[in-house]
């Protein structure tokens, strides 16, 4: 079997992708192998509902920012035809506004909240399945699902350039803006400006509004609802990329000490003995993408120890007494975080790097008198 491509002892996995000419799933020596990376998607696989929705886990609730994140994790994989069934579920809910609601079951809505983050990310998942591809005709397919989601986001946007948090389903706007959320939804502006690029469309209004965005996380941080307990709104700054360079470095060192257990992890929020692997992951990554390859490195080997059998990971951990929570919960978003964070270290292929250096698969952002989202941020 050519180099990258994932089998076990009695042959490739179920319905995995072994077409030789398929991207190689990423592997780490000494951390993760190719094959433990496959079975981790291939979880995921086994929770995915025939409809194409991915839930938390076995009669849990969904919701479109981890849909999306576990359909790149299926793809990375191998898993092509999944991921886009994954996709082609969510264009088939979008509402007629380009939003979906916060949380779906399989049978319905369960919380009918419009979250601007959660319909933003399908930007993210549609580009990195073009880079992965480079299937032109599937990303005309979803590009009009894509446009009305960031219209839908914009209409959120205020004059200084955060997006407030969400829509109540009467369309009634929440009245403040999350770093967390606005961190992640310019990565997806910049994923969507790329693809209406690549697909001749143009879009100068989105440009404009990733641009505010970008001055507004870099140097504003009064617009956001305070939420410094939450280790995600320290570093999704540089996660994103809305901080590179000397800031990000910064950023990540003046609370390293604060949401890291050595040995164990990133707390999710600073005051609590709780490891979460995601968190841990995503802390990785942004680690990765700042250059700092030995931390990065480091926090994901930490999380190998939550592996349990079958490729799952635990959500998370909770210590002195290493009990997990929620209550010995797995979930598809933990799974696929894992996934993700083995690609942006290991960067076997160009759709790595939109996590890893989002530079390298991104046009350039104009801030002000700066160019490039990669300029260094005081």
């Amino acid at each position: 079997m050519p180099e990258g491509r994932t089998t076990d002892a009695d042959g490739p996995l179920p319905g995995f992708d072994t077409d030789p000419t398929a991207p190689p799933v990423p592997r780490i020596d000494g951390v993760i192998t190719d094959v433990e990376v496959a079975a981790t998607s291939a979880a995921i696989v086994d929770w995915q509902l025939d409809t194409g929705m991915i839930p938390w886990f076995p009669g849990g609730h969904c919701d479109p920012w981890n849909h999306v994140e576990a359909a790149i994790a299926l793809a990375i994989a191998g898993f092509r035809a999944e991921a886009e069934a994954a996709y082609d579920w969510l264009a088939d809910i979008q509402r007629p506004d380009g939003a979906w609601h916060q949380y779906y079951l399989a049978d319905g809505v369960e919380q009918d909240k419009l979250d601007a983050n959660v319909c933003a990310y399908v930007a993210v998942g549609i580009w990195h399945h073009w880079l992965l591809f480079e299937d032109r005709a599937y990303a005309e397919r979803l590009w009009p699902t894509v446009e009305r989601a960031i219209d839908f986001v914009l209409d959120l946007q205020t004059p200084r350039g955060e997006i407030l948090w969400a829509r109540h389903a009467d369309g009634t706007p929440w009245s403040f803006a999350l770093l967390t959320g606005s961190s992640s939804i310019y990565h997806s502006l910049r994923c969507a400006i790329a693809l209406a690029e690549l697909l001749g469309h143009e879009r100068p209004d989105w440009e404009l509004s990733v641009a505010r965005l970008g001055q507004v996380i870099a140097h504003e941080p009064d617009a956001f609802a305070p939420k410094h307990r939450w280790a995600m709104d320290w570093y999704y700054p540089v996660l994103t990329g809305a901080l590179t360079g000397d800031a990000a470095r910064s950023r990540i060192d003046d609370r390293w000490d604060t949401f890291v257990m050595e040995g164990r992890g990133v707390r999710c929020v600073s005051d609590r003995p709780w490891i979460t692997v995601a968190e841990t992951c995503e802390c990785a990554i942004a680690c990765e993408a700042m250059g700092d390859t030995e931390r990065a490195q480091t926090l994901f080997a930490w999380i190998q120890q939550y592996r349990i059998d079958g490729g799952l990971y635990w959500t998370g951990t909770v210590y002195p007494d290493e009990t997990h929570f929620p209550a010995d919960e797995t979930s598809t978003y933990t799974a696929a975080a894992v996934v993700l964070a083995a690609d942006a270290l290991a960067k076997p292929t160009k759709a790595s790097r939109l996590f890893a250096d989002p530079e390298a698969v991104l046009p350039p952002v104009t801030l002000g008198d700066r160019t490039s989202a990669g300029a260094e941020h005081e």
